[in-house]
């Protein structure tokens, strides 16, 4: 199971997390310790879906497809410039959305390690504070990665640029909450496919990553302001090159926390309803 241990990694964390004399760590450190543990065993297997896919996203369609698009002349930047904060962006988002679907549902489903946790001292806000830690983890250092293979091709114009992996972040947050949600609820997989074929995907392609928002149909333009992804490219673009955001940049970020604070409040509800089950 990515990102899982067993049931003796989860009781080892909630010991280690026990107050200890004067000394007591936040049992959400437990969880985060589990996951951590847990993929330490399968981090090799994620190389290429959260690192490598998008940096040959990057060099396929920013430096191959690029050429083609700059002779028309319709970015006042280079297509390698615009891209790769975009796909910097969607790189939170694709890890955030694996983490939070078929391993939440795995773990209530087959492997009932929430049940185990919920058994131990830990209450479901300890539980969703950890997994969300190790998921920030996880897109911070995949980000992180990116940014700096971004370097070398010229693709980051500003010193504001460091702060991309933690817009990275925030829009792996914002997915993640309400797509914890959603695998809380679920009973099959075949449910958890079409989130991903319908919802991921999508929002790939319609929120500003690999074209302007602007070049889409006038009808569509507010379903995309509407997806947490574009308003994670225009900061990330924004921050990358030292342009301006579509809109200021409170607004995205205030609009992607909302996303984050509504999707945590409903998992929460979402996972001691199947948790009383």
């Amino acid at each position: 199971m990515a990102g899982g241990g067993t049931p003796a990694d989860l009781d080892a964390a909630v010991t280690a997390a026990a107050p200890q004399g004067v000394r007591a760590v936040h049992p959400a450190m437990a969880v985060l310790e589990y996951f951590l543990v847990g993929y330490k065993r399968v981090w090799r297997g994620t190389v290429f879906s959260s690192f490598a896919l998008p940096v040959l996203f990057f060099l396929g369609m920013g430096v191959a497809v690029g050429a083609y698009v700059d002779r028309g002349g319709n970015l006042d930047m280079p297509y390698l410039q615009f891209i790769a904060p975009g796909l910097l962006a969607f790189t939170g988002l694709q890890i955030a959305m694996m983490e939070s679907g078929f391993p939440v549902l795995g773990n209530f489903k087959w492997h009932k390690i929430y049940f185990g946790m919920a058994s131990a001292p830990l209450r479901v806000g300890d539980m969703l504070l950890g997994q969300l830690g190790y998921i920030s983890l996880r897109v911070l250092v995949a980000a992180t990665g990116f940014l700096l293979v971004m370097v070398p091709f010229g693709a980051i114009g500003s010193a504001w640029a460091v702060l991309t992996p933690l817009v990275a972040v925030l829009v792996g947050l914002a997915v993640a909450t309400p797509m914890f949600a959603y695998s809380a609820t679920v009973q099959s997989p075949n449910l958890m496919a079409i989130m991903f074929r319908f919802g991921m995907l999508p929002m790939m392609l319609f929120s500003g990553v690999f074209f302007p928002v602007e070049q889409l149909p006038g009808a569509l333009q507010p379903v995309a302001h509407a997806l947490p992804l574009w308003h994670g490219v225009e900061l990330s673009r924004a921050a990358a090159l030292d342009v301006n955001a579509a809109w200021p940049v409170a607004v995205h970020a205030g609009y992607l926390a909302l996303w984050c604070v509504v999707g945590f409040a409903l998992a929460r509800i979402r996972f001691i309803k199947r948790l009383a089950v």
